[in-house]
């Protein structure tokens, strides 16, 4: 090992973008920890910088190279005995980009790729300018992992899917993280229970589209993510199952049911439509209309009446009239919604969408606006419905101010509870006071109360 090996055993991490973003950073701190790399939480006591970046919000590379231009001032500051990563989507949609706007750039790593990055490390010491990897490698990066160093705390994220076959003409997830793979059910599982051995109560599992998971099962056969959670419900302590980001397409009958059937299954669901336009949603190759998500959603309903749910909406996408925009207005009005989010479209370079005759940003911010009070107003409704009601809530850690707890609840609303004693990991029963606006108050039932 040489002088410069022995400097760089402080590692600092910026994550952009999902959870599945943030689950990968984490990785690449395990990747790293066997060479002696810690994590600080500032640059300026890094030894080496890892920014993980995202494509999907408007402007994404000028935000990376943006950011990228101080950490050049940092690298200077330190003579050039800092090393600078650009890992993540990003990275693997503009890696020839990056390197030439940002030549002080070490190393530039795909999503699909960072489990090389000890390699490429060494690689980096030994040449002049950067190394660059955004190959989609033959073999699943999860098979080359080592295990998590640290669990992530009461709720954890897993990662069990990645890549996306579906093509749709907005998005660039098909071309920087590939095809549809699904990690082998022993992995998750041995994963999962570790995460529930270091503390874990709840799990989410991740994937561009988790609910198209297939992974080879110990018998030899493949499981879907339903038959993947039933056998998770079977870890004792693991409180609660979440998955996260489905597509209508892959919502097939048994996994609707598993809403009812599994207990550990939050009766909240993360489902993307994108449009209630036939026309629009045929433009964006989503290859559903806006009647197959409403009858998936009555199917839901019928299952677990408790249901909640969650969605993302794009306006403004190329061709969208106000007559579409107003067919997306009544589907929200009619399903109603716990959380939504939504976006104006922005071209992708890429995309088939990019190439299109563009809607006026004034248009699109219009309808935004208009979407966006809705779904604001709904929101509101559905925690306000809340208030007096009695629910369980998972304690994930303290307050913001002195005397308070926080949790979740069911449906992924935060909640704050006056309670001197911290009960973090803890399921308990709160009673539902107030309805603020990103949040809920409660008060801690007992369980004499609970048994009156």
């Amino acid at each position: 090992m040489n002088a410069t090996d022995r400097k760089l055993r402080k590692l600092h991490v910026v994550t952009h973008g999902c959870q599945m973003n943030v689950y990968d950073s984490a990785r690449m701190a395990d990747v790293l920890r066997p060479l002696g790399y810690t994590t600080v939480d500032s640059p300026e006591d890094a030894d080496m910088v890892i920014m993980n970046t995202c494509h999907i919000r408007e402007r994404a590379e000028e935000k990376v190279f943006s950011a990228l231009g101080r950490l050049r001032v940092l690298k200077e500051e330190k003579g050039g005995e800092m090393m600078i990563a650009v890992t993540g989507c990003v990275a693997q949609a503009e890696g020839e980009l990056i390197t030439k706007r940002a030549p002080f750039v070490d190393l530039v790593v795909g999503p699909q790729a960072y489990h090389r990055l000890p390699e490429l490390i060494a690689q980096a010491h030994r040449k002049q300018g950067a190394v660059i990897d955004t190959e989609f490698p033959a073999e699943q990066k999860f098979d080359h992992l080592p295990d998590a160093a640290a669990p992530q705390g009461v709720v954890s994220f897993l990662s069990i899917q990645e890549g996306c076959d579906k093509f749709c003409s907005f998005c660039v997830v098909p071309y920087t993280r590939g095809a549809e793979s699904s990690r082998p059910v022993a992995s998750v599982l041995a994963e999962a229970r570790r995460m529930v051995a270091g503390g874990a109560r709840e799990i989410a599992l991740l994937g561009q589209n988790v609910n198209a998971y297939h992974g080879e099962g110990p018998d030899g056969k493949i499981w879907s993510l339903t038959r993947l959670m039933a056998e998770m419900a079977e870890i004792e302590a693991l409180a609660r199952i979440r998955y996260t980001t489905s597509h209508p397409n892959d919502m097939a009958d048994e996994l609707i049911l598993a809403h009812r059937d599994n207990p550990k299954l939050m009766p909240f669901l993360h489902l993307p439509v994108q449009s209630g336009s036939d026309k629009i949603l045929q433009a964006m190759n989503r290859k559903h209309k806006a009647d197959d998500f409403r009858r998936i959603v009555e199917k839901l309903r019928a299952a677990r009446p408790d249901i909640a749910l969650s969605s993302d909406f794009i306006v403004g996408h190329p061709g969208e009239t106000d007559a579409d925009f107003a067919a997306t207005m009544a589907l929200v009005r009619e399903t109603g919604f716990a959380l939504a989010y939504s976006f104006t479209y922005s071209p992708r370079p890429g995309t088939p969408a990019a190439g299109l005759p563009q809607i006026a940003e004034d248009v699109k911010n219009a309808r935004l606006y208009e979407l966006q009070a809705e779904l604001r107003r709904q929101q509101d409704d559905f925690n306000a419905s809340t208030v007096g009601l009695t629910t369980p809530v998972l304690f994930t850690g303290t307050g913001r101010y002195a005397g308070q707890i926080a949790g979740r609840s069911l449906y992924l609303q935060p909640v704050v509870v006056e309670h001197p004693t911290a009960l973090t990991g803890e399921v308990r029963e709160v009673k539902i006071t107030h309805a603020n606006p990103n949040s809920i108050l409660g008060t801690l039932i007992s369980k004499e109360q609970i048994a009156a």
